[in-house]
């Protein structure tokens, strides 16, 4: 086989594992009993937030060119985007929490709940507001500075987030979770690796 060839078959088995890691988890939380007796907005939230994790997956291999044909400026603009429906699903998923449940809610985020699923999700979820408010600032700012403060609350959103989700025992089913919050805690070290954003560079 060709080196072009070999290349292409590397390129769709990425992707073909990349499709199976975020489809699988979605599936089985679709599928799941315990959206029988669910009100719809309780559900659309709850896919939100499984939403928002599989876009964590391609955040940081978005950061650090991982994705086949999706890296460059082109990569750049994609993790834009998808920092923006990120943010957009956040939004929805406490949204649709507060509609449904108004005082969990606001016991969440006055870090009052008895269940410590939500201090982790509320702690995620203002550190993915931050990250975007300081992508909105990022030409103000000096490029090193920059890096390191999106780098270090990437890290809290995805540290906040898969403690938050593997705390849960909701619709997501546990071992697709599971899997799929390796792989974004994978990726994203292996992104922070990469990038090197903690390494003093020459001027």
């Amino acid at each position: 086989m060709s080196h072009a060839g070999t290349t292409g078959a590397r390129r769709i088995s990425f992707w073909l594992a990349l499709l199976i890691a975020v489809v699988v988890p979605v599936v089985f939380a679709a599928t799941s009993p315990l959206l029988a007796w669910r009100d719809p907005v309780y559900i659309v939230a709850g896919f939100a937030g499984v939403v928002a994790m599989v876009l964590l997956l391609f955040q940081p291999l978005l950061a650090a060119g991982q994705l086949p044909g999706v890296s460059g400026p082109r990569g750049r603009r994609v993790h834009r985007w998808v920092g923006g429906a990120l943010v957009l699903a956040v939004v929805i998923h406490v949204g649709g929490l507060w509609v449904t449940s108004p005082p969990d809610v606001i016991d969440a985020l006055l870090f009052a709940s008895p269940t410590p699923f939500s201090a982790w999700g509320v702690i995620a979820m203002w550190a993915v507001f931050a990250s975007a408010l300081l992508a909105g600032l990022r030409r103000r700012l000096r490029p090193r500075h920059w890096r390191r403060a999106h780098t270090l609350l990437a890290a809290v959103i995805v540290v906040g987030s898969v403690v938050h989700a593997m705390l849960i025992e909701g619709t997501m089913e546990t071992v697709s979770k599971t899997a799929l919050c390796a792989l974004v805690v994978v990726a994203t070290v292996m992104a922070i690796t990469k990038l090197r954003v903690w390494v003093k560079r020459a001027p």
